[in-house]
């Protein structure tokens, strides 16, 4: 391999997850909200990195993903896509950016990809956000849709439950599902419902679904990283796996650290000039 082609390696880009839906690749997805995060994440050759709204909750420190702003969401998507050479970079609309008018919605959709350099947005919804789909896709912005369990929604719905678990409900969401793939989406969240509906809507789909909490017949599956590294301890969902347990890691470096100040053992000689 030539040094160019080490410097540059190939973008993912919609037609890249397609073909790898098309192919049974499973599609590696995580979230990112800073630099660092985002270098690390692109390095070990993940295929697709959202800037979720889910900033809100393991960066601000809120209850809901509601409070967080479109220029919040604009600023921290400047910080991941500065520095990601493969991965695609794809941003949460977040809520009051999108449901009030498809116009403002192609706007807040036109500022992302203007300002920031990521590569398309997220939104949450179905049959009733399809014709706003419809236009931010046909203009030209890569749309990802998002159904299931909606954290927008999570006051409407009071809870954290599961969704799709009735026939109705299930019905409904293969119909959602049908609708963003219609209006122009390139891929589309799952998130907790039963694995048989995901498998059901992966197979009626032609486009790739990403599950989070979907089972395992998703195209491809994400998790937030702060969850799965174990830094974020307040929300332990059943399909969250753990792959780290940085937060008692990092408990007991900064222990250390406040141990070794106060013992004026750091720094010692070799750490001064």
């Amino acid at each position: 391999m030539s040094t160019e082609q080490q410097q540059s390696p190939k973008r993912v880009t919609t037609r890249t997850i397609q073909e790898m839906k098309d192919a049974g690749m499973p599609i590696a997805c995580l979230t990112a909200y800073d630099f660092l995060t985002a270098r690390l994440l692109d390095d070990a050759g993940i295929d697709l990195i959202l800037v979720g709204d889910s900033v809100s909750n393991v960066f601000q420190g809120n209850p809901t993903t509601l409070p967080v702003t479109l220029d919040e969401m604009i600023y921290h998507t400047k910080a991941v896509s500065r520095v990601v050479r493969r991965a695609m970079v794809i941003t949460d609309l977040p809520f009051m950016s999108y449901q009030v008018t498809t116009e403002e919605a192609f706007r807040s959709a036109g500022r992302v990809m203007k300002e920031t350099l990521a590569h398309g947005v997220k939104v949450e919804g179905g049959v009733r956000i399809a014709g706003m789909v419809e236009k931010v896709a046909g203009e030209g912005i890569p749309v990802m849709g998002h159904i299931g369990l909606m954290p927008q929604s999570i006051l409407k719905f009071g809870g954290y439950r599961p969704r799709g678990t009735n026939e109705e409900e299930a019905d409904a969401l293969v119909q959602d599902a049908l609708a963003l793939q219609e209006a122009g989406a390139f891929a589309i969240v799952l998130e907790k419902i039963p694995a048989t509906l995901g498998k059901r809507i992966t197979e009626q789909l032609s486009i790739p679904t990403i599950g989070i909490g979907a089972g395992q017949h998703c195209s491809g599956q994400i998790l937030v990283t702060h969850d799965m590294l174990g830094l974020f301890e307040d929300f332990r969902p059943r399909f969250v796996r753990r792959y780290a347990a940085l937060a008692d890691e990092m408990d007991r470096a900064f222990r250390q650290y406040i141990h070794d100040v106060k013992a004026s053992t750091f720094p010692n000689e070799s750490e001064s000039y």
